[in-house]
């Protein structure tokens, strides 16, 4: 399996390499030259196998140059730090059926990801003899995961960005109470777009990305979406086994475009028809909501909400959708994003009916977010998180009677214990791994948000040899 560039300017390149570079060095992102199409009787052998060796099975479709020996020890250690067996359950209740994606170490489920992307990090440069700095920003959880993915890990230096007081507080404290010399946590005075803006800036300077051997754990990183492709098949085949249903809607809280691309490909590779609707859900910050709807994505100011993780307005695997969009043409996706860079507003209306079969969308704004969680509680006495109340309620207004959807519940309650208690009038019991953070030693840089500012930053703290 070959990797290329949604701009069409690299030469094809294997996966370990894909992993390693992160954003293309044309400035676009890297996807595989072909999906593959598993046959139906090698989907069928799928069906009762457990989640990590589902997982096993999906990533060598994409995978070529990691011996399956190896990929089966990187997987399983990858899912050893997870608290439940299964690694993402499915609860029903209330006619939605709720995977749950945060049994992972953080609590979120980026943890489904990043622990194997760590693993992989750590994996190829002993293999290569080489060092990383990885740079990256965050919304909330991505942070988190990233930075327990790569703790204390050899080899290895991670900076991570987040927008000074705009995540909860728990999940600043998840970044910032890991004290590893191997962790810079950086809280920028901005938005988690500019943020990520920065990130891309610093990787398209392609001599300062040579020079500190930048790796990337965005979900700009293949390996990042391609891990979560696993968990789009399994709930599929959990659902089939528990109601017979032949044909699954999902529906997923996404700003970034990351986690429901996933579900994207998971539907490209799969039976036509096994995954039917992609129901795409934002909170008020609706830019990929309005693309659905009208063809419109165009940037607005972010507003701040009860779920942090998805104030974004510049959705960053956007760019990967978009090159299905264009029939794969790279020149047309790089005009495009060029005119994005200048004008920040995309006119995409001409391609609605192509995007309507492919998804459909809400906007959930604040109160019913806050509703959602009040009544799901009364209902079914359990408790959702503001970004999976987001994806529920964009469910709820999607209702389909000829088939099963799935909500991907993307973080514990307890990580946004203000939002939640202001919906049911009670504290959700801390867990453990939250539990402990209090009173926990922490270390936070805070800078302007400024390429340049982080820049210097990264210099004077980048591992520059090994050894």
């Amino acid at each position: 399996m070959r990797y290329i560039s949604t701009r069409g300017n690299i030469e094809p390149i294997g996966f370990l390499d894909a992993v390693m570079m992160g954003l293309a060095t044309d400035g676009g992102l890297l996807l595989p030259e072909t999906l593959p199409q598993p046959g139906p009787d090698k989907v069928k052998s799928w069906q009762f196998l457990p989640y990590q060796q589902l997982a096993v099975e999906i990533l060598s479709l994409f995978i070529d140059d990691i011996e399956r020996r190896t990929l089966e020890e990187l997987v399983e250690r990858s899912y050893a730090s997870f608290s439940h067996p299964q690694v993402t359950p499915i609860a029903h209740r209330d006619n939605v059926y709720i995977m749950e994606l945060f049994h992972g170490p953080t609590l979120a489920f980026k943890d489904v990801a990043l622990q194997l992307l760590g693993n992989l990090f750590e994996y190829e440069l002993a293999r290569r003899d080489s060092f990383m700095n990885i740079v990256g920003a965050t919304s909330g959880d991505t942070g988190s995961a990233a930075i327990h993915g790569v703790r204390g890990k050899d080899r290895i230096n991670i900076f991570i960005m987040h927008p000074e007081g705009r995540t909860s507080p728990l999940q600043a404290l998840q970044m910032t109470t890991v004290t590893d010399p191997n962790v810079f946590n950086i809280a920028i005075r901005g938005t988690f777009d500019d943020g990520q803006a920065i990130v891309k800036k610093i990787f398209n300077d392609l001599e300062f990305k040579e020079k500190y051997k930048l790796g990337a754990v965005n979900s700009i990183n293949w390996a990042r979406v391609l891990a979560q492709v696993v968990y789009y098949i399994y709930a599929y085949f959990k659902l089939k086994r528990a109601t017979g249903a032949e044909s699954v809607n999902f529906s997923v809280p996404t700003g970034n475009f990351g986690d429901i691309f996933a579900g994207y490909i998971a539907k490209r590779i799969m039976p036509e028809g096994a995954i039917n609707r992609l129901i795409l859900a934002t909170n008020s910050n609706d830019i990929l909501t309005r693309f659905v709807q009208h063809g419109d994505y165009s940037k607005g100011q972010v507003i701040p909400t009860m779920s942090p993780s998805m104030d974004i307005q510049v959705s960053s695997n956007f760019e990967r959708y978009l090159y299905y969009l264009h029939n794969e043409n790279g020149d047309k996706v790089r005009a495009d994003m060029e005119q994005f860079e200048s004008t920040g507003k995309l006119d995409l209306s001409a391609h609605l009916e192509r995007v309507r079969q492919d998804f459909v969308s809400a906007s959930i704004d604040e109160r019913e977010t806050s509703a959602t969680i009040t009544d799901f509680y009364a209902l079914n006495g359990y408790l959702l998180d503001p970004h999976t109340a987001v994806g529920v309620r964009a469910a709820q207004m999607n209702e389909d009677p000829a088939r099963p959807t799935i909500c991907l519940a993307t973080a514990h309650p307890a990580k946004f214990g203000d939002a939640v208690k202001r919906a049911i009038g009670k504290e959700p019991d801390l867990p453990k791994p939250l539990a402990d953070l209090a009173g926990k030693e922490s270390r936070c840089t805070v800078l302007d948000a400024d390429s340049e500012i982080i820049k210097s930053f990264i210099r004077k703290n980048a591992l520059t040899s090994h050894g």
